[in-house]
């Protein structure tokens, strides 16, 4: 009996400084600096869920959810809002929609070859690349005309419709 007795005084003395340690004012400081950080944590986690969200989704609806899940499950809630987020932010959306625009643009006004598709110039009378004849050039000054044109800008002088010399 002695034995068993001092094997359960060694367990008390072994476990009674862990159940001291539990029970006394140092344990409660650390235990509620922890918490705390805890919170600041959540809290610092769900705010980033909020900005990163308000970069990226245009919806109000959308960011909402958004920001509740980056909330309601805490720590997880921002692990699976980095999972099915928008790929790229709502800024780099509209620059490259008007880089396409400007891109659309701009081949939309350039002047092109009929033949080859090259790039032209208004004043060109002949493409560079394909030779393709791309306007008359006014018999007095050389200057590049419109087919429409009934006199040359330029010199004023009249122009002569391909129809009529080719009746002569």
């Amino acid at each position: 009996m002695h034995l068993a007795q001092t094997t359960t005084d060694t367990n008390d003395d072994l476990f009674g400084g862990f159940k001291d340690f539990f029970h006394s004012g140092t344990w409660l400081a650390i235990r509620n600096v922890f918490l705390f950080f805890l919170v600041i944590f959540w809290a610092a986690s769900a705010y980033w869920v909020y900005k990163d969200a308000r970069r990226r989704i245009e919806d109000p609806w959308l960011l909402a959810m958004a920001v509740a899940l980056g909330i309601f499950p805490p720590f997880l809630g921002p692990l699976l809002y980095m999972f099915f987020r928008p790929p790229e932010y709502l800024e780099d959306v509209h620059e490259r929609e008007l880089e396409i625009k400007a891109i659309e643009e701009s081949l939309g006004t350039a002047d092109r070859c009929p033949v080859c598709r090259a790039v032209v110039d208004s004043t060109f009378l002949a493409c560079p690349v394909c030779t393709t004849k791309l306007k008359e050039a006014c018999r007095r000054c050389k200057a590049p005309l419109e087919p429409l044109w009934q006199i040359c800008p330029y010199c004023e002088t009249p122009v002569e419709s391909p129809r009529a010399v080719g009746n002569l």
